[in-house]
């Protein structure tokens, strides 16, 4: 097949997992699941669970096996938030994330790090690691979006 000379993008998804804990006065105490990246780019440093789609993969079917491939985590109600595409968001080269939230209310939920994440852990919201990539951009616009702060 001849490709036209085009090169494009890859196509990621990350997964935006919130816990509503019940918080001081009736308030809320949201955490973020992340994590701990075992390869480069960005090893050792905290990113939001994620990577890339399969060739003749949904996104939708990739952000819940990437969660849980890194993560442990499944059966997250997932819906899209908004997609990422800045082409110096990764090192890698251009890559485009449809970014997905899913949220849950109640105690925090165990994971475990696998595959390519060597932890997983859950964060207080306001109490956030520096991240990889844009994740923290991604973030802020979850946080602002859902009027978490």
């Amino acid at each position: 097949m001849n490709d036209g000379g085009f090169r494009n993008p890859a196509l990621t998804v990350d997964g935006v997992v919130l816990v509503h804990r019940p918080g001081p006065g009736g308030g809320r105490d949201p955490h973020v699941l992340l994590i701990e990246r075992g390869g480069e780019p960005f090893a050792g440093r905290w990113a939001l669970p994620g990577g890339f789609v399969d060739y003749g993969e949904d996104p939708d079917r990739a952000v819940a096996r990437e969660v849980a491939e890194e993560t442990g985590l499944e059966d997250v109600p997932w819906r899209q938030f908004h997609v990422f595409g800045d082409p110096d968001r990764d090192p890698r080269g251009h890559t485009v994330s449809v970014v997905y939230v899913g949220e849950l209310v109640g105690e925090l939920p165990p994971v475990t790090g696998a595959d390519d994440a060597t932890r997983a852990r859950w964060f207080a919201i306001d109490a956030l690691p520096p991240l990889a990539f844009d994740h923290d951009r991604i973030l802020g616009r979850i946080v602002a979006g859902l009027g978490l702060r």
